[in-house]
Order: C-alpha cells, then sequence, then structure tokens
C-alpha cells in the first residue's frame, strides 16, 4: 500500500475527482440494478455490485499503469489502435450482439460487455492529438494539414454511424472541436459543416418524401426519438412505449426535490429502462435530489478546469492536444447524459463515464483519466526540474516532441 501511495504521481485533484465519482457510482449502481437482480439473479442483490466493483478494480489498475507511462507511448500506440477499431468495429457490424434492436457490443470472456466504439472513440481521439503535433507546420494546408486526418474521422464515424448514430455524432463533434484548437484552417471546417447540414437536410426531406425508408436499418428508432422529443403526437402515439422513458426520469427527478429520497430508496428504477447505465443520473437526483446531481455535475466541470491547467502548463503540443482532447470526451458525453435524463436532448444511449455500471466504458473512462493524468505527472517533473539555460530547454523540448516509441 504504502509503494502504491508512494508512486501515485500527477495532478492530486484529479485523483480526488475520479474516487469521488467511484463512490457515488457504486451507491448509485447497487440502488438501480435491484429489479436487474431480482429478474436475472434470483434476487441476488449483491451480484451486480461486486461486478461492477471487480470492474472498477480493473479500472483502477489501468489507470494506474496508463498513468505511470510516459505519454509520449501513447503517440504511437494511438496509430496501432486505430488501425486495429476498423476491422473491429466492421465485425461488431456483421456478428456483434444485437441489444436493443443495436449491434455495438461483443462479448469477452467472463460475460464482459466489450463496445467496440469505446476503443475508436478512444484511439480517434489520441490520433488526432499526434497528427495536430506533428504538422503545426502546416497545418493550414489542405492537404497535410487536414485532408489526412479529416479522413480518418470520417471513416470511423461512418463505421459507427449504423449502429449507435449519437456516439458517431458525438464523435465527429469532439473531433471538429480539436481539429479547431489544433489551427486547422476554419475555411475547411466551415465547409465540411455547411455540407453536412446540406446532407442532413436532404436526408429529413427524403424521409418525409418516402416513409418506407424508416425501415431501413435503426432510421426508424432515430425518427422516432426525435419526433417523440419534439412532442410529434402521431409519434408518440405510434410508438410502443411512447415518452415513457423520459416521463420515468421526469418523475424521478420530481420526486427527488432538494435533498432526494435517500441513499435506496428510489421507486422509478423499478419502472425506468437502464436505470444502471443510460438513465442514471435520474436515479442519482432522485435518491439525492438536487445537490447530488449537482455535486456530480461539479465533478466532471471539475475535471475540464484542471485539465485546461495541465494543458497551459505542458510544454509539449501532443500533451496538450491528448489532455484536452481526452477530457473533453468524458465531460461532453457526461453533460449529454445528463441533458437526456432530464428531457433537454433525445435519448441518445449515452453512458455516464465512470458512473454507469458497463465493461468497456469503464476501462477506457479510466485509462482516458490515466493518460491525462500521465500528461500533469510530466508537467509536474519538469516545473520540479531546473534546466542549466534556454538553450537546454528548447533541446529537452525538441527531443520529447519528436520522440518516436518503438514497437514492442
Amino acid at each position: 500500500m504504502n509503494y502504491l501511495v508512494k508512486n501515485i504521481k500527477g495532478d492530486v485533484w484529479i485523483w480526488i475527482i475520479v474516487v469521488a465519482l467511484s463512490l457515488i457510482s457504486i451507491l448509485a449502481v447497487y440502488s438501480s440494478t435491484g429489479t436487474l437482480a431480482y429478474k436475472y439473479q434470483g434476487g441476488d442483490t449483491t451480484h451486480y455490485i461486486f461486478r461492477h466493483l471487480f470492474l472498477l478494480a480493473i479500472g483502477f489498475a489501468i489507470m494506474y499503469g496508463t498513468h505511470r507511462i510516459h505519454y509520449t507511448f501513447y503517440s504511437k500506440v494511438s496509430v496501432y489502435l486505430l488501425y486495429l477499431s476498423v476491422p473491429l468495429l466492421l465485425y461488431t457490424l456483421v456478428s456483434g450482439i444485437n441489444l436493443n434492436s443495436a449491434t455495438r457490443w461483443i462479448m469477452l470472456p467472463g460475460g464482459i460487455s466489450f463496445q467496440t466504439s469505446d476503443l475508436a472513440k478512444f484511439a480517434l481521439i489520441m490520433y488526432i492529438a499526434r497528427f495536430l503535433a506533428l504538422n503545426q507546420d502546416n497545418i493550414k494546408d489542405f492537404k497535410t494539414g487536414f485532408r489526412p486526418v479529416i479522413i480518418w474521422i470520417i471513416v470511423i464515424c461512418l463505421l459507427i454511424f449504423p449502429a449507435n448514430f449519437s456516439t458517431s455524432a458525438m464523435l465527429f463533434a469532439i473531433s471538429l472541436v480539436m481539429l479547431f484548437i489544433g489551427r486547422v484552417s476554419s475555411k475547411y471546417l466551415f465547409l465540411l459543416v455547411g455540407s453536412l447540414i446540406v446532407t442532413l437536410s436532404l436526408t429529413i426531406l427524403l424521409i418525409l418524401a418516402f416513409p418506407k425508408l424508416k425501415e431501413i436499418g435503426r432510421v426508424g428508432t432515430w425518427v422516432a426519438r426525435v419526433e417523440r422529443f419534439t412532442g410529434n403526437e402521431e409519434s408518440i402515439e405510434a410508438s410502443d412505449d411512447g415518452n415513457f422513458q423520459s416521463d420515468q426520469a421526469k418523475i424521478a427527478i420530481v420526486t427527488g426535490g432538494i435533498t432526494g429520497k435517500g441513499p435506496g430508496k428510489s421507486t422509478q428504477r423499478n419502472f425506468l429502462p437502464h436505470p444502471y447505465s443510460d438513465f442514471i443520473f435520474a436515479i442519482i437526483i432522485e435518491e439525492y435530489g438536487l445537490v447530488g446531481g449537482l455535486i456530480v455535475l461539479f465533478l466532471y466541470l471539475w475535471l475540464l478546469q484542471r485539465s485546461t491547467l495541465i494543458v497551459k502548463k505542458s510544454k509539449h503540443r501532443f500533451a496538450a492536444f491528448t489532455a484536452i482532447g481526452l477530457a473533453f470526451w468524458l465531460v461532453f458525453q457526461a453533460l449529454i447524459n445528463m441533458a437526456v435524463a432530464v428531457n433537454l436532448f433525445p435519448v441518445t444511449g449515452q453512458t455516464l463515464p465512470l458512473l454507469s455500471m458497463g465493461g468497456s466504458s469503464i476501462f477506457f473512462a479510466t485509462a482516458a483519466f490515466g493518460i491525462i493524468l500521465s500528461v500533469s505527472r510530466d508537467t509536474d517533473i519538469e516545473k520540479q526540474a531546473k534546466p542549466i539555460n534556454k538553450q537546454e530547454t528548447e533541446e529537452k523540448t525538441e527531443i520529447i516532441e519528436n520522440y518516436e516509441p518503438q514497437p514492442a
């Protein structure tokens, strides 16, 4: 234990944020899996909480390991992970596990679900950071500073799109934000966004003109969710569950009040679909009230603020782009999940990072935390070091920027 404490490095506040989110997660998952336990585990309410604790333990091990590795290692690894994510996404589309009319998962040994889009998000964000770091000198050029990276972004997002529109759209938005921060020409970004708006508008017109298009893949599901969110009465009447999910979440939030019903006293967990993942934020508000919901929101915003400070202190491009990209992903996904729970956004299926029960989502969230801590750890080392002169500092910066770890 003393060895671990001595070797835990990086921003102490981010460690506190992770521990706080994990503790809240344990309470929320235990409370929200009661119905699941009675349905599938013969009433053994400890089954899912022990499973969740086991996954969190693995997640903390991943975070500890990743934070001990110098962040430059992830520059080269991101390329291999990106190459790996393409066949995995293709395999998932063809042979993945079908849940809720979507094939997003493959099953790992031990019954752990693996959502391949989690790997793709993780890999693409780090790859974009690598690309931006290596191409700052010609970042305004179309052929060398925009086209190579946008091709990868489009390929990955298109492979995710058929089974998970919300993840595809979210990842695309995060990628554009990273490109904007990385000084890619705004002209190309605006042209790309404009083209997408035109394409989306034409697609909507086609669906309205030819209703049978809704029968293709998950198009009908996407359209129904948007129509229900906008209050289309015909869509609500035609739907099997109408606004059931949103209504149950509203009930949970309203009955929670300011201070909540208390730990383990949720009633909507028995009616709300996926209260342990997609709608766990509604359960948190029901049991811990508006106060609990604000605390969770504060923790994620605090993570973004601490990551921003780390980026400002970092002297290396890849470190800065990676830290802000991963932090923005975690916080943006959390905000989408919360917005769905309070009915500010259509149902998307996005989990609450580190809080929702899951498999791969916990692993990649903790890996992202670990890499952010790795960047902050390196920043702390730089702060403690005292170079002899300015020339030495510049030489060290150049060595780290151009460092390419050799494959194992």
